[in-house]
C-alpha cells in the first residue's frame, strides 16, 4: 500500500495559482494606475481634446516606455485569464489546444497591432 501524504506524496497538476493570482493582481494594478494617470493628462490639459492632444500625450519616450508596458501588462492579464477559463471549461484536449493557440496568436497579433500604432508617431 502507497502513502499518499508527507514527502513521498505523488502531486499532479499544472501548480499555476499562487503566480497567476500575482501576475493578475499585478498586471490589474499596473493598467489601473495607467489608467489614472491618462484620466489625469486628460483632464488637467487645456483645449479642446482632439488628435494633437492625444499624440502630444504619447509623443515623450517616457509615456511610449510605459504604455508598452500596459500593453504587455494587457495581453499577460487576458492569457492568463482565457486560459484559465479554457482549462477549467473545455474538456476535450484538441479543442482547448486549439483556443489556447488561437488566443496566443490573437493576443500577440493585437500586441503587435497596438504597438505599431504607438511607435508609429
Amino acid at each position: 500500500m502507497s502513502v499518499n501524504f508527507g514527502s513521498k506524496r505523488l502531486v499532479v497538476g499544472a501548480h499555476y495559482g499562487l503566480r497567476d493570482w500575482l501576475v493578475q493582481r499585478v498586471t490589474a494594478t499596473l493598467m489601473a494606475l495607467f489608467t489614472l494617470l491618462l484620466l489625469a493628462q486628460l483632464i488637467f490639459s487645456k483645449g479642446p481634446l482632439g488628435y494633437d492632444q492625444w499624440a502630444g500625450i504619447f509623443s515623450s519616450q517616457w509615456m511610449k516606455t510605459l504604455t508598452f508596458s500596459v500593453i504587455v501588462a494587457l495581453a499577460w492579464h487576458a492569457w492568463v485569464g482565457m486560459r484559465e477559463i479554457w482549462m477549467d471549461y473545455i474538456k476535450p484536449v484538441g479543442l482547448r489546444l486549439f483556443l489556447q493557440a488561437f488566443t496566443l496568436v490573437w493576443l500577440i497579433s493585437c500586441s503587435g497591432w497596438a504597438i505599431q500604432v504607438l511607435w508609429r508617431q
